[in-house]
């Protein structure tokens, strides 16, 4: 089956009940979304489970996802270390980027929870609300986007996610111009995100300045396997690099497509998709449409499986 991967979703992936079933069924998972809430100060349980608007809000979207993430692959390690199976290698869009690197071992569940908190809360108070904007453009050409956006000031990429979807970011009236001018050139769908600042802009420089000594003074642990960075998309085996790559992440463009053609490059033919939804996985069928030839791969060998529920977790009895 080749070697597996973790993959982590980030913000924007998180709706009301998320992590609720594998809270109500496994007491580990109670234990760690208890622990988050003591770290936090709140609820983490109502947070997510009951309809509440703070859930949108990134100062408590990013340490909620990320507490459901680690406690969901806690179940999923134990599962998988009674096959005898371990993640070979680990990646996160975004926010996910932090929940991949603690489901290596780089650090604990506490750290993690205490760091996206801070960063959720730096990133917020970067830009005033209503300044900045995000924008999904769906079905161009990677380079008729770079193209409109490198001419312009105020607006930049923000995700590579896949064949034919990025992200823009920057100010809102610059990416209200950049998007008037994609249609003109023939592109048929934008789509304005739910976020609250113009996340992975160089307007976000100075919230990573903030968050780096954050970083700096975690003792980052050797880690059990390695994990793709969203910066360079590169296989990050060695801890002192990762406050400074996690840092510049929150201003730079997260090239998550490269990053999965990365693991694919790599040998990983199992990915496992951990936390609410289905982005990531809708994402892998347009990579590995796009990729497989050049990579000499089919689409027939490459498994992907979602966990966003305890039912899902069936599917690992195959592998």
């Amino acid at each position: 089956m080749g070697k597996t991967a973790y993959l982590y979703p980030g913000q924007g992936a998180q709706q009301t009940g998320m992590c609720q079933a594998f809270y109500e069924r496994y007491p580990s998972v109670r234990k760690r979304i208890a622990e988050a809430s003591e770290i936090l100060g709140y609820g983490l349980a109502e947070l997510m489970f009951e309809p509440d608007e703070r859930l949108n809000e990134t100062a408590y979207t990013q340490p909620a996802m990320v507490a459901a993430e680690l406690a969901m692959t806690q179940v999923v390690d134990g599962l998988l270390a009674a096959k005898g199976i371990r993640a070979d290698y680990s990646a996160g869009l975004s926010l996910g980027e932090y929940a991949a690197i603690a489901s290596a071992g780089g650090f604990s569940f506490e750290e993690a929870v205490k760091t996206v908190a801070v960063r959720g809360k730096r990133m917020a108070e970067a830009v005033p609300a209503g300044q900045g904007a995000m924008a999904a453009v769906l079905g161009a050409r990677t380079g008729q986007v770079e193209e409109i956006v490198h001419a312009m000031d105020g607006v930049y990429i923000a995700n590579y996610n896949c064949p034919g979807q990025l992200v823009l970011t920057g100010y809102r009236t610059a990416v209200e111009e950049a998007i008037q001018r994609l249609q003109a050139a023939g592109v048929r769908k934008c789509v304005f995100l739910k976020v609250s600042g113009p996340f992975h802009s160089p307007l976000l420089a100075g919230a990573g300045k903030k968050l780096l000594p954050v970083l700096e003074a975690i003792e980052w642990k050797p880690f059990s396997h390695p994990y793709v960075a969203n910066v360079h998309a590169g296989i990050v085996t060695e801890p002192g690099q990762t406050a400074e790559l996690l840092a510049r992440q929150v201003s730079s463009p997260v090239r998550w497509e490269q990053s999965i053609v990365t693991l694919l490059q790599n040998g990983v033919r199992t990915f496992l998709e951990i936390g609410p939804g289905r982005t990531l996985s809708g994402f892998m069928k347009k990579i590995i449409r796009a990729h497989a030839e050049e990579l000499g791969i089919s689409e027939a060998e490459i498994r992907m499986i979602g966990i966003a529920v305890p039912e899902d977790l069936a599917a690992l009895e195959e592998l």
